[in-house]
């Protein structure tokens, strides 16, 4: 150990990838987790099969968890990785092309067997030779058979010591990466000592034996040290983009004094919301798991209508069941946020993997002229900001708003830096407590917004539903006149949202000669490489969006002043079909990707200096 070299990087890129239950999700987390607290910049990329339990061995079954580290912000999860935790044959197989030129493997021995071989889909014997990794840094110790070794003593019976060789791997990479192991020890002891402590003895045992592996073999010529991060002051914590976003959401709550409501319906991967808001009764949040998509958000509806701030959460099918009844949301004038975690499609499509294929759905996804606000989150941090600015839009504008996530943020995680309360503005809803004279339930404020008035108020009767109102009375009416009046009333509600958004700001010169255009998640991988060709004297200069419908004020003047504007998105052209219908005389082009992964910094940058 003395004369180990440790090697201070900027930034690194690690893999951990098995079969589904390998416990590759829970390994990477506390890695992760440990960067975060030490101080290290994190973007990482949880990346798994749809199936609950695909067979066992093979390519299909693979789990990945990708962990990009640095020590400044991290934008977005990597491409390549620097090191790659393989605990079987096929998640080998499965991760070869994600590996950097000189990546250390680790592999463990145990599991390259004829039989793990041929379920992979190996011709050979010889896996390291079929996959040409002899220029690579290959390490196969027998993690299997050392861990069983390290837990003889235990008790524990021979399934419950195979579970334990995940944290041998992760002990591994404590050592080779100079990372602490006191953070998931701790949380292996609130997760598993009160109910099984010899489960937890077990597992931090585990963590010791492939540390001291790594410690006293010669296999390791290196170990690497990624500086911390320089952060702005204050408390951090590591988030995902499914708390973020519910923790925004009861934020909201909060800030207007109204309980929160959810009605949901379980779905890949949306689902996370629903049960992180089921977490906290204490501060008043309701939340029902109602039996399909279209209950979940009619229960919504209703506890909109009498009087609490309503959210229904989704994927991209679900959304498509709810669109009648955001349709009568939008005719009762009812504030609702729509949560949609968008994945790929169409159909069941691919419930585990990203996309953002929604955006033509949630823009015009109704029956008749039904326009709602579109906000798009760009980061699992963001998610909480973007949250809260939805449903303080929803509340005062009183007008159903779609929120887009997607899975690839809503499952990544990054360092969050916790906000002071004080730093959300209230959230003012146009409630109505009483009225002198004829209540007219449908009398505009400044906003177009109508009044919110509760049920059960007296004097403040009215009707609610789906039928069209009278302008003002709300009374059923079927007049012509009035109708083309309501319909262009709840267009300039939506309209004049774009008063209270702020207008993007671009990153590069506002004359730059490529302009990149990103909305959503695809933010980090944009912004890096914009970055790296700016510091290479490029002229290229980058603007994403974050609210969709309506788009912000000043945004044709942002566009004048560039050569070439290029759209990029993970689906065939939505947004940029969406540009040109709102800025005809402006030429769009498009690059786009609909793999189920998002874009890799490599295919990016070339194709940005393809256009340079």
């Amino acid at each position: 150990m003395e004369n180990m070299n440790t090697m201070e990087l900027r930034d690194i890129v690690i893999r951990f990838s098995g079969d589904s239950g390998d416990g590759m999700q829970l390994t990477g987390t506390l890695f992760s987790n440990t960067s975060a607290l030490e101080g290290n910049g994190i973007s990482t990329f949880p990346d798994y099969p749809a199936e609950i339990r695909a067979p066992q061995g093979t390519v299909a079954g693979v789990s990945g968890f990708q962990v990009h580290i640095g020590a400044g912000k991290v934008t977005n999860p990597g491409d390549y990785c620097d090191a790659l935790v393989a605990m079987n044959p096929a998640a080998l197989k499965a991760n070869r092309k994600w590996l950097k030129p000189d990546a250390t493997v680790i592999i463990d021995g145990d599991t390259i067997t004829e039989e793990n071989l041929k379920k992979a889909g190996f011709a050979t014997l010889d896996p390291i030779a079929e996959l040409n990794l002899d220029g690579y840094n290959v390490v196969i110790p027998d993690i299997t058979s050392m861990t069983k070794a390290a837990l003889a003593d235990t008790g524990l019976d021979n399934k419950s010591m195979l579970k334990c060789k995940n944290m041998f791997a992760l002990g591994i990479c404590f050592y080779i990466f100079n990372q602490p192991e006191d953070y998931a020890k701790r949380y292996i002891d609130s997760k598993f000592a009160k109910k099984n402590p010899a489960v937890a003895e077990a597992n931090k045992t585990a963590i010791d034996a492939g540390y001291n592996y790594a410690a006293n073999t010669h296999q390791f010529a290196n170990t690497y040290r990624v500086a911390s991060a320089p952060l702005e002051k204050g408390t951090y914590r590591s988030i995902n983009g499914n708390v973020a976003t519910a923790w925004g959401l009861i934020a909201a709550s909060e800030k207007s004094g109204l309980p929160l409501f959810c009605g949901s319906y379980p779905i890949t991967p949306a689902t996370v919301i629903l049960e992180e808001l089921a977490k906290h009764k204490n501060l008043g949040v309701k939340t029902v798991q109602a039996e399909d998509e279209i209950a979940g958000i009619c229960t919504s509806i209703g506890a909109a209508y009498a009087g609490n701030f309503a959210v229904t959460t989704t994927s991209g099918p679900g959304l498509s069941l709810k669109s009648e009844a955001m349709g009568l949301a939008v005719m009762a004038e009812l504030p609702l946020v729509i949560v949609d975690v968008q994945r790929g499609g169409p159909s069941t499509g691919l419930p585990t993997k990203t996309e953002q294929s929604d955006l033509m759905q949630a823009l015009y996804g109704r029956n008749g002229e039904c326009p709602v606000v579109v906000i798009a989150a760009s980061s699992p941090s963001d998610c909480f900001h973007y949250a809260f600015m939805a449903s303080k839009i929803a509340m005062e504008h009183m007008t159903p708003v779609i929120l887009l996530t997607d899975g690839f943020i809503a499952n990544g995680s990054e360092p969050w830096r916790i906000p002071s309360m004080a730093e959300y503005p209230q959230i003012c809803p146009p409630i109505v407590e009483q009225c002198e004279g004829d209540f007219m339930p449908y009398a505009r404020n400044e906003n177009f917004a109508r009044g919110w008035a509760f049920p059960g108020k007296e004097g403040l009767q009215h009707r609610i539903g789906g039928l069209e109102k009278d302008h003002l009375k709300g009374s059923i009416s079927y007049d012509p006149a009035n109708h083309q009046e309501m319909t262009k009333t709840r267009a300039a509600k939506v309209a004049k949202v774009a008063d209270v958004i702020p207008t993007p700001e671009v990153l590069g010169e506002t004359d730059a000669d490529l302009l990149v255009r990103g909305w959503g998640g695809t933010k980090g991988h944009l912004e890096a490489v914009v970055r790296d060709l700016q510091e290479e004297g490029k002229s290229i200069a980058h603007l994403h969006f974050n609210y969709i419908n309506p788009l912000p004020h000043g945004v044709e003047d942002l566009l004048k002043g560039h050569k070439r504007i290029l759209v990029c998105e993970l689906n065939e052209g939505q947004f940029a079909s969406y540009l040109r219908q709102s800025f005809q005389q402006i030429t769009f082009e498009q690059y786009n990707k609909t793999e189920g992964q998002p874009f890799t910094l490599v295919e990016l940058k070339d194709k940005f200096n393809s256009l340079l």
